[in-house]
């Protein structure tokens, strides 16, 4: 199976796909998809990558990822033995090319435009699981009117958006396997130290090549994709090491100066790492 594009099984005469992943982790290639997906979190957390930016997940969230839009989740498996998702794939013309276009449907139109940079659904979270848990033992019928609800409540519901540039065209098999063996390498490495040689090596291009692809599709330069992706990590040890000291933290995500871990802690979040330590909302 060719990583990019990810092709979601679906039965042929069916519009739209329930599916539920229970492994001990997710499937943690970069990959895309033609459908939309609105995914739960029942169990497991890790890192989520979307687009150009890195994400943090955990249980009960809940998460909408947008047509063709590049993504991956490496569960954590040292946090959870179990990573546990429920989700619903669908695309804009999977009930046809002017369903969703109806004036009766007006009011989803919200729920479209946020998920072109992927969202997080943070509030009517437990209206929207108990929808969620009834979805395999209904009738299509009823589960396509259970989608409907769905949408009806995140257009509405207040959100937090997953990425803030996404790469507007359709990855190739030759650039999804560069940007999968990248992105796979850098998750595997980060918490050591990465030199340009080294992840240019990956993308079997010249160091200035690399520079410029990566940048080109993410927006962003390597090295400051890298710190993001450290401090997210960061961020999750302040939450459930709360014995260990900032210091600690610092190294255990690749940082080995903790001054330089502070100044890029600030820039990215917003605040010190004591203060969203006291305070990470």
């Amino acid at each position: 199976m060719k990583v990019l594009p990810f092709k979601v099984p679906k039965p042929e005469q069916d519009a739209f796909v329930y599916q539920e992943d229970f492994e001990t982790s997710f499937y943690d290639k970069l990959h895309q998809h033609e459908e939309i997906q609105f995914s739960i979190i029942l169990e497991g957390e890790g890192t989520l990558i979307v687009g150009d930016t890195v994400n943090f997940y955990s249980k009960n969230d809940i998460l909408i990822l947008d047509s063709h839009m590049p993504h991956v989740f490496k569960s954590d498996a040292k946090a959870s033995k179990h990573s546990h998702m429920l989700s619903l794939f669908f695309t804009k013309e999977s009930f046809g090319t002017h369903f969703f276009k109806l004036e009766e449907l007006q009011e989803l139109q919200p729920f479209f435009k946020r998920s072109k940079h992927g969202f997080k659904v943070t509030s009517h979270k437990k209206a929207l699981k108990e929808i969620f848990l009834k979805l395999e033992t209904v009738s299509k019928l009823e589960r396509f009117i259970m989608l409907l609800q769905l949408m009806k409540i995140t257009a509405k519901a207040n959100y937090q958006s997953l990425s803030s540039f996404i790469y507007n065209k359709k990855y190739s098999d030759n650039e999804g396997k560069r940007m999968r063996d990248v992105l796979a390498f850098t998750m595997n490495q980060y918490r050591n130290h990465i030199t340009l040689d080294a992840v240019a090596e990956v993308s079997n291009m010249t160091k200035n090549a690399f520079c410029k692809y990566f940048k080109k599709r993410t927006n962003k330069s390597y090295f400051q994709f890298l710190n993001e992706l450290r401090i997210e990590n960061a961020c999750r040890l302040m939450q459930s090491e709360t014995d260990s000291s900032i210091s600690e933290i610092a190294y255990q995500s690749g940082f080995n100066n903790v001054s330089n871990f502070n100044r890029q802690f600030k820039m990215i979040k917003g605040k010190s790492p004591n203060n969203y330590r006291r305070n990470p909302s």
